[in-house]
Parts: structure tokens; C-alpha cells; sequence
């Protein structure tokens, strides 16, 4: 069996920094449990992605689509835009505008340490039953 070196394969994929990340990729594909196109004659998985690139059994554009989509943590999605907010006329921002001052016109009841302390010791633990 002849070795594969880069040249075998540097015609199907110019950039040899490329090509190291598609082999690279198919490697883990391969020892992931991808099937492989070519006779494995006992090669290593990297040997096999050379092999298979430079026989041209798989595509170089189709492991780069691969590679991108593996790499990617957000795949997005095209939907459909949500409609433009509707802007309130006059009345309807009034009552938001008197509705945000009631808001903030809110009294909160105050409990000193002592009332604290009795309303705690008031409290009754809930009886034990079968289904706790």
C-alpha cells in the first residue's frame, strides 16, 4: 500500500491548514463510529480520512459543511418577524402613567422585632401523617 502524504491529497483541498481540520474531523467521525468508504487495510482513523479525501470518496465541501455544524453552538433559525408594537394613543398612556404613580404610592405595614418574635412563637409545627 503506498503512504498518503499531503500531496495526494493537497489537489482536492488547497489549503493544507484546511485539509489537516477536515482530516482532523473526519478522524473523529470515523472513531466515533461513522462508516468509512474505503478498505481500511489496517490504517489509523487519520490515515483512513487521507485515504478517503484523496480518493476522492468523500467530498471536501460536504466535511466542511460538517465541520461548520459541529462547530456551531447556535444554529439559527428563520422566523417569521412579530409585528411592530402598537404605539397607545393619548388615553391608553395616561392610564399607564396614573397607573405607575399608584404603584409607587404603596405603604408597606411595619412589624417591630418584639411582634416578629410573639407571631413565631405562635405558629403550630404541622402534624406528622404516613405520606411524609
Amino acid at each position: 500500500m503506498a503512504r498518503v502524504t499531503v500531496e495526494d491529497c493537497i489537489d482536492k483541498v488547497d489549503n493544507r491548514f484546511e485539509l489537516v481540520l477536515l482530516a482532523g474531523h473526519r478522524a473523529r467521525m470515523i472513531s466515533q463510529g461513522a462508516q468509512i468508504s474505503i478498505p481500511r487495510d489496517n490504517d489509523k482513523n487519520p490515515v483512513v480520512a487521507l485515504r478517503e479525501i484523496a480518493d476522492e470518496t468523500l467530498s471536501p465541501d460536504d466535511l466542511k459543511e460538517d465541520l461548520i455544524h459541529s462547530l456551531q453552538k447556535h444554529v439559527e433559525v428563520d422566523e417569521p418577524e412579530a409585528d411592530a408594537p402598537e404605539i397607545p394613543d393619548q388615553a391608553t398612556a395616561a392610564a399607564v402613567t396614573a397607573d405607575v404613580e399608584e404603584e409607587e404610592n404603596i405603604t408597606f405595614d411595619r412589624m417591630t422585632e418584639e411582634d416578629l418574635l410573639a407571631g413565631i412563637e405562635g405558629l403550630v409545627a404541622p402534624e406528622k401523617s404516613d405520606d411524609y
